[in-house]
């Protein structure tokens, strides 16, 4: 079989992964996606998209399933969680429609990646691989293999690391070590609405953001489940523990926030903890016929909510390079960290620099607070323009 009629490998069946096959098979590129887990599937917790992502989703032409699957909050706020003051308020309604032509979306992850993975089956070009953990890979120049876990070998064109912050591809390629832990561990917990007795609103996105921790929370599936994430600094890293040990962490951590937030913290489920963190920006993501994308290339910090979603821009834009340079990889990949690394690393810093105003304390706590309570609408659209309008180079 010639180089060109090898398909093209995708390691990696997440949001990042997925779009980009699906991108390359609505062209009728043949692709072979490798997903390590029994079967496709995503973590069962919320996920936040603001306007830019649509434009990606309309191209992809999913946009109304995944409306249809998500729900329009009517408000971010940011609470002030030692006093309840309100810091921020950015509206998701009219005028927000309005000035970024989209919505703001959330949405249960699993529901997403159905819509994805749904829309990927439809197409003949799409060959999907569940269970198939990639251990290793060859580029011979004029085509890529890979050994699998299980011992499979697979040859393709060329091959796609999109296996996120942890990635085997990257590994490989780069081996820049493990991912940046910034001191910080979240816990996540989505919860009937009937079972919330928090006086807290139940229509909008909400952070409470106090020294050293933050708490999310927003409603999923029109309204019927709860979703809440407790973010923290904590000295203790590990996945699993002693849930009672972790109990007491949190009740300590939170001593002063408000009451409703605590509540919140009462309803964690505390059985798995998440370590957070990055990786410094970089200018180049590919070698030879292997190219990285997503959380692979560029981690960040949760504090715009853009991880997942600038994985999915990078997921079309790259099938675009492909569709527009055939076989010729290296201009592709060079093309394309050209054209997404400056915005992606813009995400990772400015994201660090948010999650440090939503933990600061004492009188930085207060000037910071007071800065953004100083803002009208429309300096806060004009802070986030440079995302929710979108990627220029998104219909090359």
């Amino acid at each position: 079989m010639a180089a060109e009629q090898k398909p093209i490998l995708i390691v990696g069946g997440g949001f990042g992964g997925l779009a980009a096959a699906l991108a390359l098979g609505q062209r009728g590129i043949p692709v072979q996606v490798f997903e390590g887990a029994p079967e496709f599937g995503a973590i069962g917790y919320g996920i936040q998209f603001g306007p830019n992502i649509f434009h990606v989703f309309d191209r992809l032409g999913i946009s109304d399933e995944v409306k249809s699957v998500g729900d329009e909050p009517s408000a971010l706020l940011m609470l002030d969680a030692l006093n309840g003051d309100q810091v921020i308020r950015i509206p998701t309604g009219e005028s927000f429609r309005e000035r970024f032509n989209q919505q703001y979306l959330i949405v249960h992850r699993i529901d997403l990646h159905t819509v994805l993975l749904d829309a990927c089956k439809k197409i003949d070009a799409i060959k999907l691989e569940p269970e198939a953990m990639m251990t290793t890979y060859q580029d011979h120049g004029d085509h890529v293999s890979i050994e699998l876990e299980d011992g499979r070998s697979f040859t393709g064109s060329v091959l796609i690391g999109a296996d996120g912050i942890g990635s085997t591809t990257r590994a490989q390629m780069i081996g820049d070590g493990d991912p940046l832990p910034n001191g910080y561990v979240a816990h996540r917990t989505i919860v009937p609405m009937e079972t919330v007795t928090a006086d807290v609103p139940r229509d909008v996105v909400v952070l409470w953001g106090g020294p050293g921790f933050h708490i999310v929370h927003y409603p999923l599936r029109h309204g019927t489940l709860f979703n809440i994430v407790a973010v923290f600094r904590s000295d203790n890293q590990a996945a699993r523990g002693d849930v009672e040990a972790y109990r007491a962490e949190l009740h300590e951590t939170h001593k002063a926030t408000q009451p409703e937030a605590k509540a919140l913290i009462d309803m964690m489920d505390l059985e798995r903890r998440f370590v957070v963190g990055d990786r410094d920006p970089i200018r180049h993501w590919h070698q030879g016929r292997v190219g990285l994308l997503g959380d692979a290339a560029h981690p960040t910090l949760q504090s715009l909510a853009q991880g997942a979603g600038m994985a999915i821009e990078d997921g079309l834009h790259l099938a675009n390079l492909i569709h527009a340079n055939g076989d010729d990889y290296e201009t592709t990949f060079t093309q394309f960290a050209k054209d997404r690394y400056l915005r992606t690393a813009r995400v990772t810093l400015e994201s660090r620099y948010i999650w440090d105003f939503y933990h600061c304390d004492g009188i930085e706590r207060e000037v910071r607070y007071q800065m953004y309570k100083d803002q009208n609408e429309a300096d806060r659209f004009q802070c986030v323009s440079w995302l929710y309008d979108g990627f220029g180079f998104i219909d090359r």
